[in-house]
């Protein structure tokens, strides 16, 4: 049972303490990159996409698919103590729906605060939920990547497109491109 409900567009009962962002590195080469799905449909296979993209393009070494079994609720502890523990950076995706979105931006937090830099992907068409929860969290215009929505119903060449369009922000995210609030 619930012992209480949180409204994430209500903003946070008490001031939430803002996350300091995990130290970047200029570039991935040689880095292990983590790749931290939901399970909405074609989630795996756009961070499948972009972990190849970053293995041909960027010389990351080694790609650590972890994959949460919830929508909703924050990465399970002993996944998010491995993803600290084998990467470099991670990327964590796709929030394609409300739930899923302001879910994937409070794991992007999580391994932030554990000083694994973080690329959240969420659709464009729930930038209200995703802020709500960066906003909740303490952190507000916390900087994820947008992309189209929707993402569960494309096909495969239609997913790799999207990731070659996401990857340069998904690089800068994780590097120290950053870019510090939401655009």
């Amino acid at each position: 049972m619930f012992s209480a409900m949180i409204d994430p567009t209500a903003g946070p009962a008490t001031a939430a303490k803002a996350t300091a962002l995990a130290a970047r590195k200029p570039d991935l080469r040689g880095s292990r990159v983590g790749l931290l799905a939901n399970v909405k449909r074609n989630a795996e296979q756009f961070l499948d996409e972009v972990g190849a993209l970053l293995r041909q393009e960027h010389g990351v070494a080694e790609v650590v698919r972890r994959k949460k079994m919830s929508i909703t609720d924050p990465v399970p502890r002993e996944i998010l103590d491995e993803l600290v523990a084998e990467c470099d950076v991670v990327v964590v995706g796709v929030g394609d729906c409300g739930s899923c979105s302001a879910s994937a931006v409070a794991d992007g937090l999580a391994l932030e605060a554990a000083g694994v830099p973080a690329a959240v992907v969420c659709t464009d068409a729930f930038k209200v939920s995703a802020d709500a929860m960066a906003a909740l969290q303490g952190s507000p215009g916390y900087h994820y990547v947008r992309t189209a929505h929707p993402v569960a119903p494309l096909s495969q060449p239609e997913l790799r497109e999207r990731a070659v369009a996401a990857l340069p922000e998904i690089v800068a995210t994780l590097t120290t491109g950053h870019p510090r609030v939401a655009m």
